[in-house]
């Protein structure tokens, strides 16, 4: 695979980059308005060569892959967002929910197949108990132990979690203002992420951010959890130890800078979990600050110095998965570093076709390009950049994985979220699609790109295979 060319040729280096590689060799956090210079500048080649820096520093030559596999329990959903192709109504065509014995055999099926992880999201759906989806994690968990396997189950976005916290009907009280109804949101969170904790719950996945706007939430997914509730969530898993993820929706009706807002606003909220885990951090000189306006709801209101600022971009600094795990055996927390965090951000392109907003062109490859590139350099307290290899192709993939990104995902099996390739299949019996690829494709797609292919788990802790059995491993 051809390497990206380094050296700007007909645009000529924009020199106003100068003092922002200057901050990106000293791992000092970027501004706003640098964010701004990055997407605006004509210059790319030095904005993915920044990327590609911060990168190689954090991972070296090491390019990260899973072996997963996704299970979609039920496309039946409550909401009904523009953007969405995957959701059906109950009496529609199509919609489908799973019961315990399909899950059961699903989770056989990862075993089998060596799989690290199960990572299994919804639709909103009002027809299923609360105890459903305890029984979902605790029959994957289950069969998993009895094929002799520690199967990680990574589970439901925010957007489900309070869905769960509703037909539970512990929520009640959290749509009261301000922190009277805060407080009663997050207990309410608390005890449902306790619940799916004790069933078996790993991690959650980062889905439902989407854009943090009210904007473009009011116009694509009115109806979803706005920021402030999506970041409770995710705040309430890392105080109980559950690390997550984020993902970012971008190329509908947002622009530029609500990407970078909400990229600051998730690098905010990175500064304080990691905090919880031990990192002490530098006096800041600004940060983004985050205000409650009066209908409740939270937005970006200016640069302050209210908080630490917390890298781990600069020379030096240890990454979290090295100091939340005194032993790989076991994978038990170390004393002090039982808070969870952000593992990774993903950034995920827009594709219009078959939804309401099919209208819109989508994000071009280059601005997929660089908008991966802006969040590693942005992101500068989040370890990993994920190129999601099934929404960014993996050609795509590997040409990110030279400018910003560190890890392709996983071999992934009926992704339905999103219909990118459209083929026979099971799922919604309309245009399912089985986006799957084996661990040698992804080993040579690292290798082409320049890297050296290491397998993880879901904490990204190295997996070893068992050399007579490759489906047996351990961490």
């Amino acid at each position: 695979m051809t390497t990206v060319l380094r050296e700007p040729t007909l645009a000529g280096r924009d020199r106003r980059l100068d003092a922002i590689a200057e901050k990106v060799d000293r791992g000092d956090r970027l501004s706003l308005a640098d964010g701004e210079l990055l997407y605006a500048t004509p210059d790319l080649y030095t904005v993915l060569g920044l990327a590609d820096k911060v990168r190689r520093r954090l991972h070296g030559y090491a390019a990260y892959y899973n072996i997963n596999r996704h299970l979609n329990y039920s496309n039946v959903c409550a909401l009904s967002c523009k953007f969405c192709e995957f959701y059906r109504k109950q009496d529609q065509e199509g919609a489908y929910t799973r019961d315990m014995a399909y899950v059961r055999e699903e989770a056989r099926k990862a075993v089998e197949a060596g799989a690290t992880e199960m990572h299994s999201v919804g639709g909103l759906n009002p027809y299923l108990p609360f105890s459903y989806y305890t029984e979902l994690v605790a029959t994957i968990r289950d069969e998993a132990r009895r094929l002799g396997s520690d199967l990680h189950v990574k589970a439901f976005t925010a957007v489900e979690i309070v869905h769960l916290a509703k037909i539970a009907k512990v929520y009640k009280g959290a749509n009261a203002p301000g922190e009277e109804g805060r407080a009663a949101r997050r207990e309410a969170i608390r005890w449902v992420l306790t619940e799916l904790k004790n069933a078996g719950l790993g991690s959650l996945p980062g889905g439902g951010a989407e854009v943090f706007d009210d904007r473009v939430h009011d116009e694509a997914y009115k109806g979803k959890i706005r920021s402030d509730v999506w970041l409770d969530v995710h705040r309430v898993a890392h105080e109980l130890g559950l690390n997550t993820n984020a993902t970012m929706l971008y190329g509908h009706i947002e622009d530029r800078r609500d990407r970078l807002v909400h990229m600051l606003m998730l690098r905010r909220a990175q500064d304080q979990a990691l905090a919880r885990l031990g990192y002490t951090g530098v006096a800041p000189t600004w940060n983004v600050c985050v205000q409650e306006s009066e209908s409740g709801h939270l937005g970006y209101r200016g640069e302050t110095s209210d908080a630490p600022v917390i890298t781990l971009t600069r020379p030096g600094t240890p990454l979290p998965e090295h100091l939340a795990f005194g032993s790989s055996a076991t994978g038990q927390p170390a004393a002090g570093g039982a808070s969870g965090y952000y593992q990774t951000i993903i950034p995920l392109p827009f594709f219009p076709d078959g939804s309401e907003l099919e209208h819109l062109p989508g994000p071009s490859g280059l601005e997929n390009l660089r908008t991966l590139a802006v969040a590693r350099l942005m992101l500068d307290n989040f370890p990993h950049v994920k190129a999601f290899w099934i929404m960014q192709t993996l050609p795509m993939a590997q040409l990110m994985l030279q400018n910003g990104a560190d890890d392709l995902d996983g071999t992934v099996v009926w992704y339905d979220i999103t219909k990118v390739n459209h083929g026979a299949g099971q799922g919604s019996g309309s245009a399912a699609t089985n986006q799957e690829v084996n661990v040698w494709t992804l080993q040579k797609a690292i290798r082409e790109a320049g890297f050296e292919p290491v397998e993880r788990d879901t904490l990204y802790r190295r997996v070893s295979r068992d050399t007579a059995d490759g489906r047996r491993w351990s961490v």
